[in-house]
């Protein structure tokens, strides 16, 4: 059977969240509903929750796709009201968490399937969610509908962002439901574009580390690539770059100087 789902967009729009995070209702009244992300505990955003819930035989799951607070924030007030379990990957990265959510784990849906994927890289507990019937990918903050995601190391790691991107290829993914922004209809074309962005924002890096003097800073690095973007992103540009520079000094290519600079490792 076709499975309907509901966005309500939480009302916490801001400059790293955009319009505000997509909550998810999901579910037919055989198995219940489940929620994914209630990121806001505004009473009328969660009375939207509810509501919705109670058109799919009332909600009885909370699933998180991970921990920051713009996905979750809701969930403790939603579980108070409901008496139902919060489910995320990890305590470590969910600290409310009532179950854990191993890799592949699986949540039946009124003759559907909804399947967990340990998807890290945007943060280490990252979670997707995929209705495995309709190959619909709920993929929280690892794609957005947006523009590409944010990697903010430690949490965030560039190496494991891309290995996720990459095994998600290899699934036949209809369509994407992001964790902000509209949904992506072209998935596979999605997922190779953010891969793509990626490894050409790696060869910028390395690219301003040619041109740049050996001790180069990550705001230095910054100012010479993002010379098209406003100076008020230049700090949320800093945490990508320096994700990229980790992933580069694990694989030898580049190595830091004194006084928090950079450089190249001659070949």
């Amino acid at each position: 059977m076709a499975h309907t789902y509901t966005l309500i967009l939480a009302p916490n729009a801001s400059l790293m969240t955009g319009p505000g995070t997509n909550t998810i209702v999901l579910g037919g009244r055989e198995d219940g509903a489940l929620v994914i992300d209630p990121a806001d505990d505004n009473p009328v955003h969660l009375d939207a929750i509810i509501r919705e819930g109670s058109n799919c035989g009332g909600i009885r799951r909370i699933l998180i796709t991970h921990g920051h607070h713009d996905h979750l924030r809701g969930a403790e007030k939603l579980r108070a009201e409901l008496g139902v379990p919060i489910y995320a990957f990890s305590q470590e990265g969910t600290p409310i968490v009532d179950q854990e959510v191993p890799d592949g784990t699986t949540f039946p849906l009124a003759g559907e399937t909804l399947q967990a994927l340990h998807t890290p890289g945007h943060r280490f507990d990252h979670l997707c969610f995929l209705l495995e019937g309709e190959r619909t990918l709920f993929a929280g903050d690892l794609i957005s509908g947006i523009t590409t995601n944010v990697i903010i190391p430690p949490e965030g790691d560039m190496q494991a962002y891309l290995n996720s991107l990459k095994m998600l290829q290899n699934i036949a993914i209809a369509k994407i439901v992001p964790g902000h922004g509209p949904e992506v209809l072209d998935a596979q074309a999605r997922l190779t574009d953010y891969i793509a962005h990626r490894l050409q924002r790696e060869q910028q890096v390395i690219d301003a580390l040619h041109a740049l003097l050996p001790g180069a800073t990550i705001p230095t690095i910054v100012g010479h690539i993002y010379v098209d973007v406003g100076p008020r992103l230049h700090p949320v540009a800093a945490w990508t770059i320096e994700a990229h520079l980790l992933k580069l000094e694990l694989e030898g290519r580049v190595r830091r100087t004194e006084e928090n600079g950079w450089e190249l490792v001659k070949e």
